[in-house]
């Protein structure tokens, strides 16, 4: 019986894995309308303000956000538009700073991971994406790009959402 109960332990974790290896949907439990610390997906119709992040690389090697820091107001609704001008490929994930250290642990076990994360977007060199969200919750957030090796290389930035 106790190898049949390890056995069924072990098919369990080796599905889990298989699981977050394939996709991320659904990954950390973010349904389309559930709230995150950082708020939730927005209405279009309600977008305040668009605001455009660029993903690149610069001739020292590092990777980079620009602008590498947002500021938003509680309760706004913006439209981020993300433009990959590297050689590359990234991504943008935005959350408070253990969240993103736990993904950032989840993508150097699986860095081919598809994400279907409302908060989150992965783009090839030359394409561009969007999020639409609305910041419902005062506080200091991160964004960062948690593909192997670009968050050491500067990938990260700093997201305020004031009262």
């Amino acid at each position: 019986m106790r190898y049949l109960a390890m056995a069924v332990v072990s098919m369990a974790l080796f599905a889990s894995a298989a699981h977050a290896a394939g996709s991320h949907s659904g990954g950390h439990g973010h349904g389309d309308a559930e709230m995150m610390a950082i708020g939730k997906p927005g209405d279009a119709a309600a977008v305040t303000r668009i605001v455009t992040i660029t993903m690149l690389e610069n001739e020292d090697g590092a990777m980079l956000f620009e602008p590498a820091s947002l500021s938003v107001k509680e309760g706004e609704t913006l439209r981020l538009k993300y433009v990959n001008a590297g050689e590359t490929e990234h991504e943008f994930v935005m959350d408070v700073h253990d969240s993103l250290m736990e993904h950032k642990k989840l993508m150097a076990r699986f860095p081919e991971m598809e994400h279907d994360d409302p908060n989150a977007v992965r783009l090839a060199p030359g394409d561009e994406g969007e999020i639409v969200w609305t910041f419902s919750k005062a506080g200091d957030f991160e964004f960062a790009c948690l593909i192997p090796g670009h968050y050491e290389s500067g990938m990260k930035g700093r997201l305020t959402v004031d009262h």
